[in-house]
C-alpha cells in the first residue's frame, strides 16, 4: 500500500499504527545505505513501513520485486511519501502490486467541527433527517485559515497560522530546488494560484503573474515553463485539479474543459495571500472562494472514505452558456448529484435556482442518457438548519455534513 498526500497531514502516523517495523529514508544514516542497496530498506517485520520513499525512488522497484517473489501476498509493505518523483526515476508503476491511498488534511468532521448528521452516502440512498447547528462566519474564517493540519488541533490560532506558512516556505526553499525549480518563481506561481483559487485559470494567466512588470517587457515565460511549475506543485500535493463533467459519458467536455485548481487545504491559499481570519471576514469575494476550497477539500475526503465499486468521483460542471455547478458527484453505476457552495445562508436561494437549471438542462439533452440526479444540494457556511426545500433541494450547513 502506498499512502500519498500533503506534508504533515498524518500519513506516517497513520501508517505507523498498522506497521510492525519502519525504515525512515529521511534519516541521514539510512539514506546512503538505501541508495547503495535499495533492498536494505525492506528489512524488518511485516507489515513494514518505508517512510518518505520518494527520497530514494529505486526503493519502490525493490518493493515491487519483493512482492513478485512472494506471489503478490497482500499486506507486506506500507510506503508513505509527501511528493511524487518523476516517473523516469523508477522503473515500474507498480500496477497490480502496489495499491494507492490518498490522504488529505483533516475534514471538519475529523476535527470534530462537523457532526456528520447529514451523510453524503445516505443522501444517495434517500436517507435524510433535518438537523440544526449554530456556526458563525467568524468561526468559518478561523477554520479556513487554520486548516486541517493535525499538529494545529490543540494550538491557538496564532500558532496554527504558522503551519501553512512553514509549509509554503518548505516547498519553495527546499522541495522546489530539489525538483530543479527556482524558489522565487515557485513562490510567485503559488501566489498566482491563490489569486485564481477555485478558477480554471489558463496557463497564459499564470504566466503573466510569474514576472514582475519590469521583468515582463521582453516576453512571458514559455507555456512549458509555467506548466512544469504547476505539475511540480501537483506532484508535491500542494494543489489538485478538479476535472470537468458533462452528462454524456463520451462527452468531449470531460476532456476539453480546463480543470479547476484547488489547494489541498484552504489554509495554504490564505497563507499565500497573507490573510488572517479578521481580514478574511472583510473581503466577501475572497472569503467565498476560500470557503469553496474548504468544502471541496471535505467533499474529496468524504467521497474517498467510501469502500466498494460504486466509489464516487468529484467533478465540476460548466456548459458553453456559462451554467455551472460547483461540484458534481458521480458514482460508477451512473447515479449523480449536483452541489452548489454558498458561504452565506442568504445566498442559498441563488444556489437552489442554479441547481434546478443545471438539472433541467441536463435532463433536456437527448444525448445525455442520464437518470435524474439522486439529489441536489446547496452547502452553506453559516446556515442553521439542514432542510429540504419545496423545490426538492437540500440546504445543508457544512458543520452538519459527513461521509
Amino acid at each position: 500500500m502506498q499512502i500519498d498526500g500533503a506534508k504533515w497531514c498524518g500519513k506516517t502516523w497513520c501508517a505507523l499504527s498498522h506497521a510492525n517495523s519502519v525504515t525512515g529514508l529521511d534519516d541521514y544514516r539510512v539514506r546512503p545505505l538505501a541508495e547503495a542497496d535499495p533492498t536494505m530498506s525492506l528489512i524488518g517485520d511485516q507489515p513494514h513501513l518505508i517512510d518518505e520513499w520518494q527520497t530514494v525512488p529505486a526503493v519502490r522497484d525493490a518493493v515491487r520485486h519483493a512482492i513478485d517473489q512472494t506471489a503478490n501476498r497482500a499486506g507486506q509493505y506500507l510506503l508513505t511519501g509527501s511528493s511524487a518523483p518523476p516517473l523516469e526515476q523508477y522503473e515500474h508503476s507498480g500496477a497490480g502490486r502496489i495499491a494507492h491511498l490518498r490522504m488529505r488534511p483533516m475534514s471538519l468532521y475529523e476535527q470534530s467541527l462537523s457532526t456528520g448528521t447529514v451523510s453524503l452516502r445516505g443522501l444517495f440512498e434517500g436517507d435524510f433527517e433535518p438537523a440544526s447547528t449554530q456556526t458563525s462566519l467568524a468561526q468559518i474564517a478561523e477554520w479556513t485559515c487554520r486548516g486541517g493540519w493535525p499538529a494545529s488541533l490543540d494550538s491557538d490560532i496564532e500558532s496554527a497560522l504558522y503551519i501553512p506558512q512553514q509549509y509554503l516556505e518548505a516547498v519553495c526553499e527546499d522541495n522546489a530546488p530539489r525538483m530543479g525549480k527556482n524558489p522565487e518563481l515557485t513562490r510567485r506561481i503559488i501566489m498566482s494560484l491563490a489569486r485564481n483559487n477555485t478558477k480554471a485559470a489558463t496557463v497564459k494567466t499564470l504566466s503573466r503573474d510569474l514576472y514582475a512588470a519590469d521583468e515582463a517587457s521582453d516576453a512571458e515565460p514559455a507555456r512549458s515553463t509555467t506548466t512544469s511549475y504547476v505539475d511540480m506543485l501537483i506532484r508535491e500535493f500542494l494543489i489538485e485539479e478538479l476535472p470537468s463533467w458533462d452528462a454524456p459519458i463520451k462527452a468531449r467536455n470531460r476532456m476539453r474543459v480546463k480543470s479547476k485548481r484547488y489547494f489541498v487545504d484552504p489554509s495554504l491559499a490564505v497563507s499565500a495571500l497573507g490573510i488572517n481570519p479578521s481580514r478574511l471576514l472583510t473581503n466577501g469575494q475572497v472569503f467565498g472562494d476560500m470557503f469553496e476550497n474548504l468544502v471541496i477539500r471535505d467533499l474529496l475526503v468524504y467521497t474517498s472514505a467510501w469502500v466498494g465499486i460504486e466509489r464516487p468521483k468529484v467533478y465540476f460542471y460548466r456548459d458553453d452558456k456559462g451554467l455551472e455547478a460547483d461540484a458534481i458527484i458521480e458514482l460508477a453505476d451512473g447515479r449523480w448529484a449536483a452541489v452548489e457552495i454558498k458561504l452565506g445562508e442568504n445566498k442559498a436561494q441563488e444556489g437552489i435556482d442554479s441547481l434546478i437549471k443545471v438539472r433541467d438542462t441536463i435532463m433536456a439533452n437527448p444525448y445525455s442518457q442520464q437518470q435524474e440526479p439522486s439529489f441536489l444540494m446547496v452547502i452553506v457556511g453559516n446556515g442553521v438548519f439542514a432542510r429540504k426545500t419545496p423545490e426538492g433541494v437540500y440546504v445543508v450547513p457544512i458543520t452538519l455534513l459527513g461521509a
